[in-house]
């Protein structure tokens, strides 16, 4: 009863107001009519009498407000009315005039109802609906401005479309308070936005900041290019001022952020490559209403790749992965927001064939995603039993069990280090993409193999290594001088791999246009000054030296294999050198012979003679002494 009784309250609160706002527009309506009426009237020698009130009047009352209904005009919000609401106005105005107009045809042939009155009725009207809404949001957007010594002042950098909502953000927020904007457009110098003056350009921040007491910066250009964003960013640390950004479109409605929040600059947004915009078209309609299995779906690219086939589309997703606690929290995660995804997860090694039998009955899926791989580079260097185990040999076990099974499409997730490979992880890798080529077959399943490069915030890799060390003071490590790597959000490469399987052909091999490689000594940079600190002053830079199995910069692609564009601009396809099928077959036999032995001059020989592109740096499968890992074994499991 209680409950009822706050329905019927709610109810009514709601109802009050659209009535009383029911109750102004045919005022206003009135007003119009008998106001138009009296000033055409009022050009005459002889003035008709005019009646406040007749059934004239009513029919325009009732005409007109069954249009306002109709178009949806008490569906909208006064507190934020904005221009696509005047112009719902005036299509109502402009409908209103026909109903009206048809209304008193039927009535008394329109007699005695001036010409100019119709003509001038529609645009008067609109005036007369829409400036008390535009006046009523300008009263209350400045009503909610705090102007207490308490509120933050925020200098805005960019004075554009995403400035002039931050404005009215911050003001709604009540802690802040906007006191000027910087923006390198000329003709807005000496301007003023929401109330709120351009004082200058960016790059005179350092200046401006201290004249305006600006306590924080908030940059508010969200389509700058990672070039100017770092010309930016340079600005606001010159001032020693805290600075923050607003969030792009694309985070916005990947969820990765909310609207009106401010958050801190990131390193991808200094990075030199644009983000791969997908297909979502083409995406959506291969995804849409599949069953998929994700192996690794506890890890970074695992996890986020079970996001994305939530986000878009899939019925079911079913969750293999061998570190329980990565498992509970992948499956919590979408079950919390995509509840209306059927979720199965399923613990075990997708090594072991009968855990990959059972989880492809269970799930019945018409895609395979295998991301289970091992990637820590200096440490399968001495690893090589597991690195072949679990990158060679369960590749070969999924890929085989799922094509037994008639899965539609597998797709293997690998790495530009597999192209011209000289540590374990690039020729293992390469190896496990020979041997989904030997099991293509036109009338099966479909295998697509997709190459990328280093991922940023990934779990054991650079970034997170990076951020720790300057949280902790420092030194922060990099390997040479002149160390480069292709970079690229966790999102954006498991972007790429839905994109490359919903265009995929059959043995596809597929790697991104990732732009320019990024120096990691710039990368170590951009990240302390991220941090408000200063290269070499606050936080120093350590040169270590090449770790095992690494090279001074990595190769995206490979002589002997042609690359062609694809449907996606931003997508090459290879041409996969052709394989020996028996020869695969052989070699992985070997393989698991040797394993059971943990024989590792056999695995190396048999890996070297199986990848024969394969240049180790080093002796491989030797331990190193006093290697340094960086995080934890246990996040080695996923990529």
């Amino acid at each position: 009863m209680p409950h009822s009784m706050m329905s019927l309250k709610d109810r009514i609160s709601v109802g009050l107001p659209r009535a009383a706002v029911v109750v102004h527009d045919l005022c206003m309506v009135w007003l119009c009519w008998m106001g138009l009426h009296q000033f055409r009237y009022s050009m005459l020698s002889v003035t008709p009498p005019a009646s406040i009130w007749s059934t004239e009047i009513l029919l325009i009352l009732i005409a007109q407000g069954l249009v306002f209904w109709q178009v949806g005009l008490y569906r909208g919000i006064w507190r934020f009315a904005s221009v696509p609401d005047l112009v719902n106005i005036l299509k109502a105005c402009m409908l209103g005039l026909l109903a009206i107009s048809l209304a008193l045809f039927l009535y008394n042939r329109l007699n005695q109802v001036p010409r100019s009155v119709l003509v001038l009725y529609p645009v008067v009207l609109t005036a007369l609906l829409g400036m008390p809404r535009l006046l009523y949001r300008t009263w209350k957007d400045h009503g909610m401005a705090r102007t207490d010594k308490a509120a933050i002042r925020v200098l805005i950098l960019g004075a554009g479309q995403a400035g002039e909502t931050l404005v009215r953000d911050l003001r709604r927020a009540g802690a802040y308070q906007p006191v000027g904007f910087l923006d390198d457009a000329a003709k807005l110098r000496g301007s003023h936005l929401q109330g709120v003056p351009v004082l200058g350009r960016i790059d005179e921040v350092a200046r401006i900041a201290p004249e305006t007491a600006a306590k924080l910066i908030v940059i508010a250009m969200p389509s700058l290019d990672a070039s100017a964003m770092r010309r930016v960013v340079e600005a606001c640390e010159q001032t020693g001022l805290p600075f923050r950004t607003v969030p792009r479109l694309d985070d916005l409605l990947e969820g990765r952020s909310l609207p009106g929040e401010l958050k801190e600059v990131a390193i991808e947004d200094l990075l030199g490559r644009k983000p791969v915009t997908p297909d979502w078209k083409a995406i959506r309609g291969w995804l849409g209403g599949r069953s998929v299995l994700v192996t690794g779906a506890g890890g970074s690219i695992g996890s986020e790749l079970c996001r994305q086939c939530a986000r878009h589309g899939a019925r079911q997703i079913a969750l293999l992965e061998i570190d329980e606690l990565a498992l509970t929290t992948t499956e919590s995660d979408l079950r919390r927001d995509f509840p209306q995804i059927s979720i199965v997860p399923i613990l075990g090694d997708c090594g072991d064939a009968a855990v990959i039998r059972y989880a492809l009955e269970l799930s019945s899926p018409e895609a395979v995603f295998h991301a289970a791989a091992y990637k820590q580079v200096p440490l399968l260097e001495a690893q090589l039993r597991e690195a072949i185990r679990n990158n060679v040999l369960a590749t070969e076990t999924v890929a085989r069990e799922s094509r037994q099974s008639g899965v539609g499409t597998f797709v293997l997730i690998s790495t530009d280090k597999a192209v011209d490979p000289v540590n374990v992880l690039g020729a293992t890798k390469r190896l496990a993409e020979m041997i989904c080529q030997s099991f293509a077959d036109q009338r099966s399943t479909r295998f697509v193999t997709v190459r990328f490069g280093n991922v940023l915030d990934s779990a054991g890799s650079v970034v997170p290594l990076f951020r720790e060390q300057i949280r902790s003071g420092g030194p922060v490590t990099v390997t040479d001088p002149e160390v480069t790597r292709y970079f690229m959000t966790i999102p954006e490469a498991c972007q790429l791999i839905l994109q490359a399987a919903a265009i995929g052909s059959q043995q596809a091999v597929y790697t991104l246009d990732m732009g320019e490689p990024v120096s990691i000594s710039l990368l170590a940079e951009q990240m302390i000054r991220l941090a408000g600190k200063h290269p070499g002053r606050d936080v120093a830079i350590v040169y270590t030296g090449l770790r095992a199995g690494e090279k001074l910069h990595e190769t995206l692609f490979h002589a002997d294999e042609r690359y062609r564009p694809t449907a996606h601009p931003k997508i090459l396809q290879a041409e996969a050198r052709e394989v020996v099928a028996e020869r695969i077959d052989n070699a992985s036999q070997r393989l698991r012979e040797a394993v059971a032995r943990y024989d590792i001059e056999s695995l190396a020989a048999t890996l070297r003679e199986s990848v024969p592109e394969f240049s180790p740096a080093a002796p491989i499968g030797a331990p190193h002494v006093g290697t340094v890992v960086a995080f934890p074994a246990r996040n080695a499991r996923r990529t």
